[in-house]
């Protein structure tokens, strides 16, 4: 039988007993044997070893992540978007506040009036992750996007460390996102973005600076959230049609008022400024993989994910270019201003008045970011809970709104603590770091899912599979490495680049063993490896305390994987595995 018409087979919420949706008891949160008591649990301890090599090995299945995890929300989520909607969600997702504030800075250090080809090149490589997830959520439809991609493909313990990763970056980004809100909405009022924030000089710094005003602003986003995804889909739609107008206007007036004589030179910081830039503005394209996650609850994944995702970014990235071109033709890039470019920009040519179209646009960006945000994370999380990595209790789905109100509840509790304390400064690369390091593993995921299928491919054309691949990653590691020790001769490139083409061309020679049935990814293995080869580039950029952060983030997360998930997942894989057979 067909995955999709199992999935269609699978028994509705009303045919088992009804439940009621507000319970919290032991078996709720631990259902799982190994917790059943004290006992077992230390049994279980005693063999951590054997069931940790177990999923270390063990991937998921189609089957699995689509039909049997679903039954753990005992509800189905409302299957209420179309592509006109994803369109919506990934504009009000991706087009925050990214643009206004990152921009002037890369314009005036890094790129001068290249920084439109700085957009472009982030843009492209926005646009093969893009690929990547779309080809995954039409095939997959579930609402763990990348989660449970990953969680098929590359086994169960590299999909935890991706769920960590994301559940830190749902975490701390809407803790982010809310005090950034709190600080433009203080800054329009009074010139000092602490202005709305109580300071208590007995706390140490970095946490002294309470802010009532984020949490407020997390609780309504992630409220909007929990009473429905249509309700939260036309709010945002409203909200990013009036920014796209304001965008419009910002771009007519800068082609208009602009003089062309101020993209000269074009390259004032070489080819290396705009490299540079191109890393940095990349963090204004994140927020796709959100939408992602909705999957599960789109009319015609088929047709809406591929219109949805490819389209959006596609417009989102012209969008972004001719922003950068109108900035870059209204001011000279000595004089643009590091933090308020497009404001600074419009006082500049005498129209004041448009500075304040900008801060509405803002933050517009930032409250639709927020609203897509909380949709996004709640998704992960739920299909995070169904699998029993957390406690499955937040993976119910509420009957009457059809969204993890539990899942929702979670992130938003837990963001709006740290936002009310914690300025954040310190943690912003290591969620750089997981999202770029989750996009190069979807694009190695991918690979995986053409070039291998478990009990049909050969022993030897797995190796001849893994060895191009090693050939690929590592090409792309030494480019990285060769540019960022400042080494500018062209015969060391052109070795990497060598060998990155072999790799492929070997790979591109290699039968593959599963074909998409609907909507695939063009030009594989040419387009992943690429995606991958970027993602490994923008890593580099990162600096090593990223990595540090990283590893001591993931070391933590390792550490409840050995002493929980780990029993968890083992007892659900036993218990599902007679029905298997």
């Amino acid at each position: 039988m067909d995955v999709r018409t199992q999935e269609e087979a699978a028994p509705s919420s009303s045919s088992s007993p009804a439940r009621s949706y507000w319970r919290w008891s032991k078996q709720d949160f631990f259902p799982e044997p190994s917790f059943e008591n004290l006992t077992s649990y230390k049994a279980a301890l005693s063999h951590t070893c054997s069931r940790l090599k177990d999923r270390l090995l063990e991937r998921s299945t189609d089957e699995n992540e689509l039909v049997e995890l679903r039954k753990e929300s005992e509800h189905e989520m409302k299957k209420c978007l179309t592509w006109w909607d994803l369109i919506w969600l990934s504009f009000g997702s991706v087009v925050g506040s990214g643009i206004f504030t990152i921009t002037g800075q890369e314009v005036r250090i890094h790129a001068g009036p290249s920084i439109v080809l700085s957009y472009a090149i982030s843009g492209l490589s926005a646009m093969l992750s893009v690929f990547c997830y779309t080809e995954f959520a039409v095939e997959i439809p579930v609402a763990g996007g990348s989660f449970s991609f990953l969680r098929i493909e590359l086994g169960d313990f590299v999909a935890f460390i991706a769920a960590g990763n994301i559940l830190l970056e749902a975490v701390v980004g809407a803790a982010g996102l809310g005090r950034s809100w709190s600080s433009y909405f203080a800054s329009m009022i009074k010139d000092d973005s602490n202005f709305l924030r109580i300071r208590v000089n007995s706390f140490p710094d970095g946490f002294n600076l309470l802010d009532p005003i984020a949490v407020v602003v997390l609780l309504v986003a992630n409220g909007i959230a929990m009473s429905g995804t249509k309700r939260t889909s036309f709010l945002n739609l409203i909200a990013s049609i009036v920014s796209a107008m304001i965008i419009i206007f910002i771009i007519v007036v800068g082609f208009v008022k602009g003089n062309v004589s101020n993209l000269t030179p074009f390259f004032p910081y070489g080819a290396e400024g705009m490299f540079e830039a191109s890393a940095i503005v990349y963090w204004s394209y994140t927020g796709f993989d959100m939408v992602a996650t909705m999957a599960e609850e789109t009319k015609k994944p088929s047709r809406d994910i591929p219109v949805g995702l490819v389209g959006s970014m596609s417009l989102i990235t012209v969008i972004y270019c001719l922003m950068a071109l109108a900035l870059t033709m209204m001011v000279k890039y000595t004089e643009v201003d590091v933090n308020a470019a497009y404001s600074v920009a419009f006082v500049q040519i005498g129209m004041k008045w448009a500075k304040y179209l900008v801060s509405i646009c803002a933050l517009k960006g930032m409250t639709t970011s927020l609203l897509v945000g909380s949709l996004g994370q709640a998704r992960y999380t739920t299909q995070i809970a169904r699998s029993h990595m957390i406690p499955p209790w937040f993976a119910l789905v509420h009957p009457k709104t059809g969204t993890p109100i539990y899942a929702t509840m979670l992130v938003t509790i837990l963001s709006a603590i740290i936002a009310f304390f914690t300025s954040l400064d310190v943690l912003s690369s290591v969620f750089s770091f997981s999202t770029l390091s989750i996009f190069m593993l979807m694009a190695v995921a991918l690979l995986v899912r053409r070039y291998y299928v478990r009990e049909v491919t050969e022993k030897a054309d797995l190796l001849k599979f893994l060895g191009c691949l090693f050939v690929v990653m590592g090409s792309s590691i030494g480019i990285t490495g060769l540019w960022h020790l400042n080494s500018r001769g062209w015969i060391g490139y052109s070795v990497g680049a060598l060998f990155w083409f072999l790799g492929n061309l070997a790979l591109a020679l290699l039968t593959k063993k599963r074909l998409p049935k609907v909507w695939g990814v063009p030009l594989v293995p040419w387009l992943p490896s690429l995606s991958i080869g970027m993602n490994i580039f923008l890593l580099g950029s990162l600096g090593a305390i990223a990595f540090w952060r990283f590893f001591v983030c993931s070391a933590v997360m390792l550490l409840y994987y050995l002493f929980i998930g780990v029993h968890a997942t083992y007892d659900v894989a036993s218990r599902n595995e007679p029905a298997e057979k």
